[in-house]
């Protein structure tokens, strides 16, 4: 670990073989490049967002999954069922051991939820919390638990798939991260590494690999040089506009449609996008088809009329059009006049500063198309390229009136959870503090109903409001594009991101 705690992702890289980057495919190894590292030498996977990574890299398995058509599953459970309005009876698989060989149990599943809701543990996660929204969990034998929530929830048992709900056992100096899945959690550098081996006694079969690295590039770039110079075996989220070119060389390559979003957080609480007309005239004069083309090559991804992609369930029928007549209109509505080519409000030029990160190669240009697009209109505006974190500061400080940010939609299955975070009053992710009683009210009724049908309207009608009230700039939808070296199998593109590698995964013989 002295080695390399301090290296950039430039310098493992220079390291080559002494680093163990294969310059070939390791039919018993997997490198695989991302442009997001853990966040602690032992990351929790309930804390923040730490269980993708051990969910993706096969460490940690939860309750209930999510299968390649979005549709809910049983994983560690056996069965699920609804007792009451408020009741849900989950009963474990069997036959299923911790990576320390200890069983899985009741009481293990309990205490690792527990963590979760304790100010005080490392596992604490106030987002999850609030969509378990638990009263207290209890043990029926040694495989059946029995969870309260304070409240009916609709979403629950779609809660249950959350990568941060990971089941675990009892943690120890030599498997600090002790769960179920066919990999074992074995080291970690913070925002550089992420390494586990293969578990041999996985309940559901031997791995096809003995072990995966997870390397992180500083942005898609890197980690496609690095691809091209052998030091890695696979790249997850490959910059579009080079895909046809690396397939080219014979690099596999996997491309599906997914529920990410890239969408545009208004300031809804001050400065000129806290005025609805401009927020819609912003988002009439933005060109999604153009930028789709631009900035994905046409291979990426879809332009966006609502939250939803079409086709993965949830969508509503909307279509944001391309507008830019309309848009100026909609400004003049708005209080602005045009003088000299430019927008004016209040006296003063009509300006927009739009913050965005350059984690995801599609964010930055993006952004600069829009502002292309807004100054074709006569809008000045400004594009600040930035880390996540500094970016969602600055939008909840009201220092910014745009945020881009690339989300799953739909990571849990279910509608509800992303929208509560995002544009309910009290959301956890929130930053440009939009409030609407009304949404507030469906979002709540969307939880309270279990009815298919009548769920699904409230949630056409939560979005007819957004739509209506511009709370969100959706552009468009991803598809995610990755390429691995040739021979690998047991590998697909799963709709929420959340799951890359099994036991089935593999390199051809």
């Amino acid at each position: 670990m002295s080695l390399i705690r301090n290296l950039t992702f430039a310098a493992l890289l220079g390291l080559g073989t002494a680093f163990a980057l294969p310059a070939q495919a390791d039919k018993s190894s997997l490198t695989i490049a991302i442009g997001f590292g853990p966040t602690a030498e032992v990351p929790d996977p309930r804390a923040g967002y730490n269980g993708w990574m051990s969910n993706q890299t096969g460490v940690t398995e939860t309750l209930m999954g999510i299968d390649y058509e979005l549709n809910l599953f049983p994983r560690l459970a056996a069965d699920m069922a609804q007792v009451s309005p408020t009741t849900w009876r989950v009963t474990l698989r069997d036959g299923v051991q911790f990576h320390d060989g200890s069983p899985l149990s009741a009481a293990a599943v309990i205490a690792s939820i527990t963590a979760i809701s304790d100010e005080a543990h490392p596992g604490h996660n106030a987002r999850i919390a609030k969509l378990l929204d638990l009263a207290g969990m209890t043990a029926d034998g040694d495989n059946v638990v029995v969870f309260e929530t304070n409240s009916p929830n609709a979403a629950f048992p779609w809660t249950l798939s959350e990568p941060g709900i990971a089941v675990l056992g009892a943690p120890s100096d030599a498997l600090p991260i002790n769960a179920t899945g066919p990999f074992v959690f074995k080291e970690a550098v913070p925002e550089q590494l992420y390494r586990v081996e293969a578990n041999p006694d996985y309940w559901q079969g031997t791995p096809g690999l003995d072990e995966v690295r997870v390397v992180v590039a500083g942005d898609p770039a890197t980690a496609a040089l690095a691809f091209e110079a052998g030091e890695v075996d696979m790249v997850i989220n490959y910059p579009e506009t080079d895909f046809d070119r690396i397939k080219e060389t014979g690099a596999l390559g996997f491309s599906a449609p997914t529920a990410r979003l890239y969408f545009f957080t208004v300031n809804a609480a001050n400065g000129p996008m806290s005025n609805p007309l401009i927020r819609k005239a912003v988002s009439m004069a933005i060109d999604r088809q153009g930028i789709v083309d631009a900035a994905l090559s046409g291979v990426g991804g879809v332009p966006a009329g609502t939250i939803f992609p079409a086709g993965m369930g949830w969508a509503a029928d909307i279509s944001v059009g391309y507008d830019p007549e309309q848009a100026e209109a909609l400004l003049a509505e708005a209080g602005a006049v045009k003088e000299g080519g430019r927008w004016m409000l209040d006296g003063a030029p009509l300006e927009i500063d739009i913050v965005t990160y350059s984690s995801r190669a599609a964010l930055p240009p993006t952004a600069e198309l829009t502002q292309a697009f807004l100054s074709a209109i006569g809008v000045a505006s400004n594009v600040k390229v930035g880390e996540w974190g500094a970016s969602n500061d600055a939008m909840a400080a009201g220092e910014a009136d745009m945020f881009l940010q690339a989300w799953v939609t739909t990571p849990q299955g279910d509608p509800g959870a992303v929208l509560e975070t995002l544009l309910k009053s009290d959301g956890g992710s929130n930053s440009g503090k939009y409030a609407n009683p009304a949404l507030d009210t469906l979002l709540d009724d969307g939880r309270l109903t279990f009815e298919a049908e009548k769920r699904a309207a409230i949630y056409d009608e939560v979005q007819q409001i957004i739509a209506a009230d511009t709370a969100m700039i959706p552009v468009f939808h991803v598809a995610q594009v990755n390429v691995a070296k040739p021979g690998l199998s047991g590998y697909a593109v799963h709709p929420t991101e959340t799951y890359w590698i099994t036991h089935e995964t593999k390199f051809a013989e």
